[in-house]
């Protein structure tokens, strides 16, 4: 045999001998990195009572949570989670594991602890979650609640009703089953389904049931009921409750013996409760259905043989109801910063009232450009930036924190698109709202994560910069050799109407030039003529966008088809009559408005005192930077200039627009239809003119047309707001005792 081929033979053997060593080494030490992963990081504790498996404690003031053989009190840092996103209905169940997945990650590195559902999601929720937690070394605790079906409920104003007692324990029953994995759930309308494998049990802080019940249908339930005054079942039991807080304790009692006897845990007990119906009186509350009845959870009790106790929830939100801002006890307590606070002053009243830990289930403020309710202190129902919205929760929380509740739970998690407020629902189509962000309804935007219109490339921002524009391929709708305004740009998204304009900046500033916009959106209507330009006719001019600085921009309406002037003028009589508004080509404008509050008769100390009908212009154009990447970004500019570009976006339903992804706008107010009415569009027109100090025409630029794609779908992607990192900091520096 030839003695080089045997050197190479045998070279070679050694070679895969080797390799295939390494090889095998490798994979045994990868296997074994991969075992370590496998083993959960965080492993509950679990205490038994008499049989009993129990991983959380009501303490005196706050909940516990058994570690190293013994009951902690721990400070609720979390957050409230929905169940829709863009594109559906809560209903519809569409968000999937991967986007639960990367929430709760997101949702502990902002240092929170805990998370509120309040009705059953879907299989990848608890499947996400129970991974998450595995490989934790502080897990994400659960709130889990029970839907009730309010339809029904506030239908029979009945709770001890079959129809709603049935429905209501089998909704307990697989809440209960699917977070101990083990539930196959049917496909029902409105509901969440699947395969439920993932045991979740000894993440769940507690239970917390039911929904803010409908006062009305709470006074409906005490007189059809007036005889069921006590209960006394195997965990809980009343004496002198009302009818309603005994069908609670009922209902409290079904569920903790469900899952004792099927799954031999416990673990706290509580029910959805708000200020609507707390325990309190409120002389100050000029609404008798905000103060009608109270659902007081210090008349349950639990027995002794429930170990895990119970506590109180309530959302609880700094200008809802009224009195907040006028019951003097509240408006005039002194916080822990020593500043009058109402907020901090009916916690403390809250806290004083409750035998037990009490928890705020849900509190927040929207970053949203609509404003629905006022705060005496600022803590308005919107109208705030996302740097606004994060300082405003950070305070309610220290104030949480000092009137010595069990913690809280922001409101919200995410933005829901599918929200409707008091004083925009009569304008948009209530069966669209899911595909379409309406900025103005501040109920979509309580959230700390923002979904954004279109992709991160495609997306525009109102930040003067035209690289956005150009990633989207756009041509002007109006170019000319002129030196003042150049070009015309027209675009728009799920929020609203884009327009950029270039101009000379320097030409502009020097001659303090002014620019007039005028919007044709619905045919057969509008103005003809602008309030201080002369020389303009014009055809149809349904909105008026005045530019006119910094301060002192904003969007005008034909006053025949101002939505606000006729709901509350011609409809409700809630403001002066103006015979003039019911004639087309007017020639008056009205500035656009959204209601705040009606005529208010307040019981106050000096006597009985009348409130007038309140609104405010929202009309007004705010100059900011849009661009969340900008160290200036205020998320509620609404337009902005930078090297001579020019650009605003105009909301959707500040034009009237009822939803743009089908072109459906308001129709004419004053037919028969009145706010029912609406009409399919083709296009939406606009022209330019500038005018200079003494109201003559420097600058008239015609008629441009503009129409976009219909969409089924909306196109979105997710951003952490501003909020999150003041929330994220907050959550860090704050625990118990604190």
């Amino acid at each position: 045999m030839n003695r080089t081929k045997v050197l190479i033979t045998g070279g070679l053997l050694l070679v895969l001998i080797l390799f295939f060593s390494f090889w095998f080494a490798q994979l045994k030490a990868e296997k074994e990195e991969q075992a370590v992963l496998n083993e959960p990081v965080y492993k509950p504790e679990i205490k038994k009572e008499a049989g009993m498996k129990l991983g959380a404690h009501s303490g005196d003031t706050y909940l516990q949570v058994y570690k190293d053989g013994q009951w902690k009190d721990i400070l609720i840092k979390g957050v409230n989670m929905g169940i829709a996103k863009p594109g559906s209905f809560p209903g519809e169940a569409k968000i999937s594991k991967g986007e639960y997945a990367r929430w709760f990650q997101q949702i502990s590195d902002m240092n929170a602890n805990a998370v509120r559902v309040y009705t059953t999601h879907p299989p990848g929720f608890y499947e996400a979650l129970y991974e998450h937690n595995r490989t934790r070394k502080e897990p994400l605790y659960l709130f889990h609640g029970v839907w009730v079906n309010e339809e029904t409920f506030y239908e029979k104003k009945n709770a001890f009703d079959s129809a709603v007692v049935d429905d209501f324990k089998e909704e307990i029953h697989r809440t209960i089953d699917l977070i101990h994995g083990n539930a196959d759930i049917e496909s029902r309308p409105g509901h969440a389904s699947g395969r439920y494998e993932h045991d979740v049990s000894p993440y769940v802080l507690g239970w917390i049931l039911g929904v803010e019940w409908n006062p009305e249908a709470v006074v409906g339930t005490n007189k059809k009921n007036s005889e069921k005054t006590s209960y006394d079942g195997t965990y809980f039991q009343t004496l002198a409750a009302s009818p309603f807080e005994t069908w609670l304790a009922e209902m409290m009692d079904h569920t903790a013996r469900y899952e004792a006897e099927n799954y031999g845990w416990q673990r706290p007990m509580s029910f959805t409760n708000w200020v609507t119906t707390d325990l309190l009186t409120h002389p100050a509350e000029p609404s008798a259905e905000e103060d009608l009845v109270s659902v007081n959870p210090n008349v349950i009790k639990a027995k002794k043989t429930f170990y895990p106790g119970m506590f109180a929830s309530y959302h609880i939100y700094p200008y809802y109801p009224d009195f907040l801002n006028y019951q003097e006890n509240y408006v005039n307590y002194i916080d822990h910063r020593g500043k009058p606070n109402n907020y901090a002053g009916y916690l403390n009243d809250m806290k004083k009232h409750h035998e037990m830990p009490l928890l705020a289930a849900e509190f927040g403020i929207p970053s949203s450009r609509g404003l629905t309710h006022e705060n005496v202190y600022g803590f308005d129902q919107g109208h705030h930036s996302e740097q606004e919205q994060g300082n405003y929760v950070k305070s309610l929380f220290e104030d949480i924190i000092a009137e010595n509740l069990a913690g809280g739970l922001v409101f919200s998690w995410h933005d829901e698109w599918f929200k409707r407020t008091w004083n925009t629902m009569d304008y948009d189509n209530p069966d669209r709202r899911p595909y379409w962000d309406n900025v103005q309804t501040n109920e979509q935007h309580f959230g700390l994560l923002s979904f954004e219109p279109n992709t991160k490339k495609t997306q525009l921002h109102v930040d003067g910069n035209p690289s956005d524009w150009k990633a989207r391929n756009h041509k002007p709708a109006y170019s000319s050799g002129e030196t003042l305004i150049k070009e015309i740009y027209i675009s728009s998204d799920a929020r609203g109407l884009y327009i950029r304009m270039d101009v000379n900046e320097e030409q502009w500033d020097e001659k303090e030039l002014k620019a007039s916009i005028l919007l044709d959106t619905i045919p057969y209507q509008g103005q003809s003529t602008i309030p201080g330009v002369k020389g303009v006719k014009e055809d149809g001019i349904d909105f008026l966008i005045e530019l006119s600085g910094k301060e002192n921009s904003r969007v005008l309406i034909d006053s025949y088809y101002d939505t606000f002037y006729y709901h509350y003028g011609h409809v409700l009589k809630m403001i002066p009559i103006q015979e003039y508004a019911k004639r087309k080509d007017n020639g008056t404008y009205h500035p656009i408005r959204l209601a705040l509050s009606k005529e208010l008769t307040i019981n106050l100390e000096e006597g009985m005192v009348t409130m007038p009908f309140s609104s405010y212009e929202t009309g007004i154009l705010k100059y900011g930077n849009g661009n969340p990447a900008a160290e200036d970004f205020n998320s509620l500019g609404d337009f902005y200039m930078q090297d001579g570009v020019l650009e605003f976006r105009l909301p959707w339903l500040l034009l009237n627009v009822k939803d743009p992804s089908q072109k459906e706008i308001m129709g004419d107010i004053w037919s028969e239809d009145g706010l029912n009415s609406s009409k399919i569009i083709e296009s939406v027109s606009a022209a330019v003119i500038v005018s200079n100090q003494q109201n003559e025409i420097v600058q008239r630029i015609p008629w441009m047309s503009y129409s976009w794609e219909n969409w089924d779908q909306p196109i979105y992607h997710e951003r952490l707001k501003s909020s999150y990192e003041i929330l994220q900091k907050a959550f860090e520096e704050m625990g118990v005792g604190e």
